[in-house]
């Protein structure tokens, strides 16, 4: 049935009745009747009722608005659809929309107003070695007088990023020409406050871009991966001026072998990213003394001088107030002098040094990486550049003909590469294989000994396919029970926390947190293995917290989960991105939207239809 509707008359009645706390959303915590009489000018009425199908009528209600026309047409069987219909819907075609920037004439102006730039001068970098976008840029600065475009030097060190922190700003990215017309090559951002373009997140969004025929945009962001590593010597942790120095977790052959295989580009599409990928791995993993160790296994290790630039005030106080005291001066004092290089310290500087790399990984942050981060070959970087060597020989061989010229006039076959990670295979099952314990631990290369800390990164061999089958079957049999909470798998075990002690403060991505990547990369790799019943419970626990939610918080698909509450509402450091709005989210939150399309499509029908039910506040897991 189709209601004709004064919308701001609509609007206005609903929530009055049924926003009770006032924050232009419905949802459990309101006290209102939960029953309300749609009614229209033609005499249709329908009883509305319960907090899930009276925040879809909200939402239906405020994307009306956006029309700025007095009265609209809603149709009753939105706001009736089930649950996970609903959902998958809005990801497909709204949210990913909302989520998707560029930076050129038409978006840069969105993206130098956003809430990170505290300067009355937004800048906005480019680098040394892209003169047509200098010149674009410059132009463009014209005609936006907040915007300072800014030509980056051709050495990037760290005392050159360092100050850039008084003026920090946007990195431009990939632009193209469109019919005469040059325009940024586009890149979905993860969600909220971010307008950036984050390295790890944007491998998984484009998995979600794929899954729901998208891939221009899957392929864009291969695109400005491309151009980061060519113009900036690296995918970057985001494309800000302070992240120069640091890159992330390595997922772009991972990215290239998913396009290829969904999208189908032309061969020299591949040639030119397979060329750059290969430019990757060497100059930014596999150079001695840097991302490399001695032991032949890798390591993060960022780059940068002193406090990372990106965090608010205060984040680092319990780690400063010892070195205050030392200095004997107030707290904010010594954090500016230190901010500002006026105060070097050896000790804290060794202290950063491990932090930028726990935030180079992606796992910002964690008790796992807490002052140790760059002493560690960890067992996620391991397996995601093992996923690189097989990926690469793979496209090698069933691209090439297993005869792969690279653009330095160096010629590779697929043995080459196998070769490379049977390698990495081996010093992995030989130095982060804990054979009596039945996992991965990082390893302490500086203390040549395993650093026992239980994190989801171990289940990441079973997605690089690098696990034989024992491995395998005591990973999942014997170690992912410690990970299991009702609504997928914590960042680490409750165990790993209850060892660090009660002192330690709680970081997001230890226990009871739960993040979309490692659930996706769990999925894959059981199914990797065979474990088919495993898969479809696992994807089934977090599918089930991410439709419960939205049940019950008028929509919202949030950064992260509790997973010993199963709830969005969080008290951790950075809060929870994506559960602040009015009326609707028009965004999701990028990796959370892909993980709901990749485990929709691979749960059963019937795991579907027990979700499809989650309408009332009541129902069982």
């Amino acid at each position: 049935m189709k209601f004709k509707l004064n919308i701001n008359q609509t609007l206005q009645r609903l929530l009055a009745q049924e926003d009770t706390d006032g924050d232009k959303r419905i949802t459990i915590d309101d006290k209102g009747p939960k029953s309300f009489l749609l009614e229209d000018e033609n005499g249709n009425s329908q009883l509305i009722e319960g907090t899930y199908y009276l925040s879809n009528l909200l939402q239906e209600l405020a994307l009306s608005k956006k029309s700025n026309s007095e009265f609209a047409e809603i149709d009753s069987s939105e706001i009736i659809e089930n649950p996970v219909s609903r959902i998958s819907r809005k990801i497909k075609d709204l949210y990913w929309n909302g989520l998707t920037r560029t930076i050129d004439a038409k978006g840069v102006a969105e993206i130098v107003e956003d809430e990170k730039i505290e300067n009355a001068i937004s800048y906005l970098y480019v680098p040394a070695t892209d003169t047509v976008a200098f010149e674009y840029f410059k132009e463009l600065e014209k005609t936006i007088p907040k915007l300072k475009v800014v030509q980056l030097a051709e050495d990037i060190s760290s005392e050159y990023v360092l100050t850039l922190n008084k003026k920090p700003g946007i990195l431009g990215l990939a632009l193209q020409q469109d019919n005469n017309e040059i325009k940024g090559i586009p890149f979905v951002v993860p969600g909220g406050r971010f307008n950036e373009m984050y390295g790890w997140d944007s491998y998984f969004i484009a998995i979600g871009l794929l899954l729901d025929d998208k891939p221009e945009l899957a392929i864009a962001t291969a695109e400005n991966f491309k151009y980061q590593i060519d113009h900036y010597g690296k995918i970057l942790n985001a494309n800000r001026s302070y992240y120069l120095t640091r890159t992330q977790p390595p997922l772009y052959t991972s990215l290239i072998a998913a396009i290829v295989k969904n999208a189908k580009p032309e061969k020299n599409w591949i040639v030119k990213h397979l060329n750059t990928a290969i430019k990757e791995y060497q100059t930014v993993w596999m150079e001695d003394g840097k991302r490399l160790t001695s032991n032949g296994l890798n390591r993060y290790k960022a780059e940068g001088i002193g406090l990372p630039f990106e965090v608010e005030v205060g984040h680092f106080d319990d780690v400063l107030e010892k070195y205050a005291l030392l200095y004997n001066l107030p707290l904010r004092e010594f954090e500016k002098k230190y901010l500002d290089r006026e105060i070097t310290d050896v000790s804290l500087d060794a202290y950063f040094v491990h932090d930028r790399s726990m935030r180079e990984s992606g796992h910002d942050t964690t008790n796992r990486f807490v002052n140790v981060c760059a002493d560690l070959n960890t067992i996620d970087l391991n397996s995601l550049l093992y996923k690189y060597e097989t990926d690469i020989a793979f496209l090698i061989e069933t691209e090439f003909e297993n005869h792969f010229t690279d653009d330095k006039n160096k010629t590779y076959s697929s043995e080459y590469w196998t070769k490379k990670a049977a390698f990495r295979k081996e010093k992995i099952d030989e130095l982060l294989w804990d054979k009596d314990a039945g996992i991965y631990y990082d390893y302490n290369f500086i203390r040549n000994e395993p650093h026992p800390f239980e994190a989801a990164a171990t289940f990441y061999p079973l997605w690089a396919k690098l696990c034989n089958a024992e491995q395998a079957e005591t990973l999942v049999k014997t170690i992912l029970p410690k990970f299991k909470l009702k609504g997928g798998i914590a960042g680490c075990t409750k165990e790993a926390i209850d060892d660090i002690g009660v002192n330690s403060p709680q970081r997001q991505w230890d226990y009871p947190f739960g993040w979309a990547p490692h659930q996706m990369f769990l999925w894959e790799g059981l199914l990797n293995y065979n474990y088919i019943d495993e898969a479809q419970e696992m994807v089934y626990r977090w599918l089930w917290l991410i439709t419960r939610n939205a049940v019950d918080y008028n929509g919202a698909i949030p950064e992260k989960f509790n997973l010993e509450t199963s709830s969005l509402k969080i008290v951790a450091e950075y809060g929870n991105v994506g559960t602040v709005f009015d009326y609707i989210t028009e965004e999701g939150f990028g990796w959370m939207n892909a993980s709901y399309q990749l485990g929709l499509s691979i749960l059963k029908t019937d795991l579907k239809g027990e979700l499809e039910k989650l309408t009332d506040p009541d129902s069982l897991f």
